[in-house]
C-alpha cells in the first residue's frame, strides 16, 4: 500500500519530491524517486512512499525496475493472486528478486503488456514506464471496482498523476480552482461522482479504465466492467431446488475463500466489526481460516450522542458476536473534537465528501493502527447483494405508483408536512418517507436518483445566485447516473440498482473516503466482497428475487443470508441495516453550533457568490426549530466551506507546507 505520483515532460525532481512529501501519511516506510530526461528534452519520473505489507525488507523498495532497467513501476495496492501468477511466471523463464506483488505486476507487464491487467486480482493503481522502444510510454491503470484512486491531470503533451489530488497543486502552473460543474454535482449526491473532481482539470481514472501515455497524446480504454444478464434469463425457481442450494453453497464458498486470500500479509491484520451482517460474515470467515485470535475493532459513541439516532450501531452486538467467536474485540468508544477533527479530514479527503462516517472511518483506523496494519471491510456487500432501503424503497414506489393520483396526492402531502422527529428514533423513518414520497411517483430510474438526492432541482434553483445559475446553464448532475443506467439497460430494474451503487455510489463515496480515512492513519482496508470472481458469480448466477426477496417488507441480501446462516448467530441474521454513521445531529446541535453560525454566517456566504444567504439560513432555522431535518445539508454547507478555505482559499504550496501539521496531529 502506496502513495505514488509521476511526471511526464512537467515540473522537475524538486516537484515530484513534494507531491511525493504531501503523500507521506500513504506509506511512512520507505520513498523512492526515479527519473530521466531523454536527448530530445523530454522527462519522466516516478515517485512513491511506501507502506510495507509484503516482504518488509529493502527489496521491495519503489520505484522498482525489471533486470536490464526498460521497465520501471511505481504501485499503489495488493494482488491477492500474485503467488500463483508468479509460480506461471517462473515456470515461463522469469526470475524475481524480492518476495512482493509489485515485481509480479511488473514481469506480467513485460510477457503481457496492457493484457496484465485482466490477469489481476485485487485492488490497485499503478504506472509503469515502458523504454524498450525508441519512444518511452506510461502504462497508466485502476483496479476493477476503483478501490484504490488514481488522479491525473493534462496539459497539451504534459501529464502529471498521483494517489491524491493534493500531490497534483504542487505543480506550480496549477492552482485549485472549483469546477462548478463539479459544485451541482456535490449539492445533489453529497460528492462528485467520478470520474470528474472538486478541481478544475483534475480527474480520476476511472474504476475498470488503464491508460497509456505516448508521444504527448493520453489514451483511455476500459479494460472491465461488471456486467449482468437479460431480465428475462431464465434462473431456477424454487429456494429449495438443488440449483439454488447449490448457489447458496457455492457463494459460501467463494466468500470464504476471498476472505482467506486477502489476510495474506506480513504485518498484523485484523477487521472492522459492526453489529450488520457484513463485517460479522467478515470475521467469522476470518476465525475460520486462522488458529491465531483475531482482532476487531468495533466504534461506538458515549450514550447521549445516540439519542434519537437509528444509524448508529449497537455496540452490544458484536461484543456477543466477537465472544461467540473466540476474537479479541476492541470497543473504541469516541468523543472527538469535531470542530478540530474535521479540517484536518477534508484536507486529507482532498475533496468535499459530506458523509459524516468518514470521521467514524478516521477514528476506528487510528486507533486500530496501535494493533493492525491491515484491517478487511464489508464495503461491497450492499451493492452485490441489494442491502440498502432504496433498493426497498423501490419495491414499495412500485405499488405506490398503482395507487390513484388524487389518493397519491393526499398521501404525499400528509407526509411532507410530518415534522422533523429530532431527537426521536422516528427521525430516519421520517426522512426516508419523505423521500421517498418526493419520488415514488416518478418513473423507475428518476425515482432511485430522486432516492440518492439531498437537495433538488427546485431547492438548488432557489439556493444558487444568479451568477452560478447562469453559469451552470443546463448542466445535468445525473448525467452520470443516466449513462450507467443505459449501460444496463437489458438487465432487471433491481441489478441496473446495483449496477449503478457499484459504478457510481460506491466507486465515489464508499471506497473513496475507506481510502482515505485509512491511508490517513497509515492504514490498508481490505474488502473481500469485492473479489472480481465473487462479484461476477453474484451478477450472473443469483437472480434478482434471491437477493431482495418478499413483498410487503423485502428481505435485504436474501441469498447471502441463507449462505451465512450455518455461520452466524441469528442475531446478526435479524439484524436491520445501520449504517457506518455518526451523530451528525447531536454534533450540529452542540458541538458545531457556533462553528455553523461563523462559518455559515451570511458575510461567510455572500463572499463566495454561489448561494444566497438567506436560503442556507433557512436551512439552518428550520432544522434547528425541527421543522425538517436538514442535518445532511448542513453537513454539506460545512464541509464544503472547510474545503474552499483549505483548498480554494490557499495556494499549492500553503496546503504543503500546512501538510505536515495535518497529518502529525490526524495520526497522534
Amino acid at each position: 500500500m502506496c502513495g505514488i505520483a509521476g511526471l511526464a515532460n512537467w515540473g522537475s525532481r524538486e516537484v515530484l519530491a513534494r507531491m511525493t512529501q504531501v503523500q507521506a501519511h500513504r506509506g511512512p516506510d520507505d520513498s523512492g524517486l526515479w527519473e530521466r530526461r531523454f536527448p530530445d528534452d523530454s522527462y519522466i519520473g516516478l515517485a512513491s512512499r511506501r507502506l510495507a505489507i509484503l516482504d518488509l525488507s529493502a527489496d521491495g523498495h519503489m520505484p522498482m525496475r525489471n533486470e536490464d532497467g526498460t521497465l520501471w513501476i511505481t504501485y499503489n495496492g495488493e494482488i491477492y493472486n500474485f503467488a500463483e501468477l508468479r509460480r506461471e511466471l517462473e515456470n515461463s523463464g522469469h526470475h524475481f528478486r524480492s518476495q512482493t506483488d509489485t515485481e509480479v505486476i511488473l514481469h506480467l507487464y513485460e510477457r503481457e503488456g496492457a493484457e496484465c491487467v485482466r490477469r489481476l486480482n485485487g485492488m490497485f493503481a499503478f504506472c509503469i514506464c515502458d523504454l524498450r522502444s525508441g519512444c518511452p510510454q506510461l502504462f497508466l491503470a485502476r483496479d476493477h471496482f476503483g478501490v484504490k484512486p488514481l488522479y491525473y491531470i493534462q496539459r497539451g503533451n504534459k501529464l502529471a498523476f498521483a494517489s491524491e489530488a493534493k500531490a497534483l497543486l504542487q505543480l506550480p502552473e496549477v492552482d485549485a480552482e472549483i469546477d462548478l460543474a463539479a459544485l451541482h454535482q456535490y449539492l445533489t449526491f453529497l460528492w462528485v461522482p467520478e470520474p470528474k473532481t472538486m478541481f478544475q482539470e483534475i480527474h480520476k481514472l476511472p474504476a475498470g479504465y488503464c491508460a497509456t501515455f505516448r508521444d504527448g497524446e493520453l489514451k483511455l480504454h476500459q479494460y472491465w466492467d461488471l456486467t449482468f444478464p437479460d431480465a428475462d434469463s431464465n434462473f431456477a425457481e424454487p429456494e429449495s431446488d438443488p440449483g439454488n442450494r447449490r448457489k447458496i453453497e457455492e457463494l459460501r464458498e467463494r466468500f470464504r475463500l476471498s476472505v482467506q486470500q486477502q489476510m495474506v500479509s506480513d504485518v498484523p491484520v485484523g477487521a472492522f466489526l459492526s453489529a450488520g451482517l457484513d463485517s460479522s460474515s467478515i470475521v467469522a470467515m476470518m476465525c475460520r481460516a486462522t488458529n491465531q485470535t483475531v482482532r476487531t475493532y468495533t466504534i461506538t459513541f458515549p450514550r447521549k450522542y445516540r439519542v434519537g439516532e437509528n444509524t448508529l450501531d449497537n455496540p452490544d452486538v458484536p461484543a456477543r458476536l466477537a465472544r461467540h467467536l473466540g476474537c479479541e474485540n476492541q470497543q473504541i468508544v469516541v468523543e472527538p473534537d469535531v470542530a478540530d477533527l474535521l479540517p484536518r479530514l477534508i484536507w486529507h479527503m482532498d475533496e468535499p465528501v459530506a458523509d459524516p462516517a468518514l470521521i467514524t472511518a478516521f477514528l476506528v483506523c487510528r486507533e486500530a493502527r496501535k494493533q493492525s496494519t491491515v484491517l478487511l471491510s464489508g464495503v461491497g456487500g450492499d451493492e452485490l447483494f441489494a442491502g440498502y432501503r432504496k433498493h426497498i424503497a423501490h419495491h414499495w414506489s412500485q405499488a405506490y405508483r398503482r395507487l390513484p393520483a388524487t389518493l397519491r396526492s393526499v398521501i404525499t402531502s400528509g407526509i411532507d408536512a410530518l415534522p422533523g422527529f429530532r431527537g426521536t428514533g422516528l427521525k430516519g423513518s421520517a426522512r426516508l418517507a419523505k423521500k421517498m414520497a418526493r419520488s415514488a411517483s416518478l418513473e423507475p430510474r428518476e425515482s432511485f436518483i430522486r432516492n440518492c438526492t439531498y437537495l433538488d432541482e427546485e431547492q438548488k434553483q432557489n439556493l444558487y445566485t444568479d451568477w452560478l445559475r447562469d453559469e451552470l446553464g443546463d448542466s445535468d448532475p445525473a448525467a452520470s447516473h443516466h449513462a450507467a443506467f443505459e449501460a444496463v439497460n437489458h438487465a432487471d430494474f433491481l441489478n441496473q440498482m446495483l449496477y449503478l451503487d457499484t459504478k457510481i455510489f460506491m466507486a465515489g463515496l464508499n471506497l473513496n473516503y475507506n481510502d482515505k480515512m485509512s491511508m490517513a492513519s497509515s492504514v490498508e482496508v481490505r474488502v473481500p466482497f469485492l473479489d472480481r470472481g465473487l462479484a461476477e458469480f453474484a451478477a450472473w448466477n443469483i437472480p434478482p428475487t434471491l437477493k431482495l426477496k418478499g413483498f410487503l417488507w423485502p428481505t435485504t441480501k436474501h441469498i447471502f443470508r441463507e449462505a451465512m446462516r450455518d455461520v452466524l448467530p441469528a442475531e446478526v441474521l435479524r439484524q436491520p441495516k445501520a449504517g457506518f454513521a455518526a451523530p451528525v445531529d447531536y454534533w450540529l446541535a452542540h458541538d458545531l453550533r457556533e462553528l455553523v453560525d461563523d462559518l455559515l454566517s451570511e458575510t461567510s456566504i455572500a463572499k463566495r457568490n454561489l448561494f444566497r444567504p438567506q436560503q442556507v439560513r433557512r436551512f439552518i432555522e428550520e432544522h434547528r426549530r425541527g421543522v425538517e431535518d436538514w442535518s445532511m445539508q448542513i453537513w454539506q454547507f460545512l464541509t464544503l466551506e472547510y474545503w474552499m478555505r483549505t483548498f480554494i482559499d490557499s495556494s499549492a504550496h500553503r496546503t504543503a507546507e500546512t501538510s505536515g501539521n495535518f497529518v502529525e496531529a490526524a495520526t497522534a
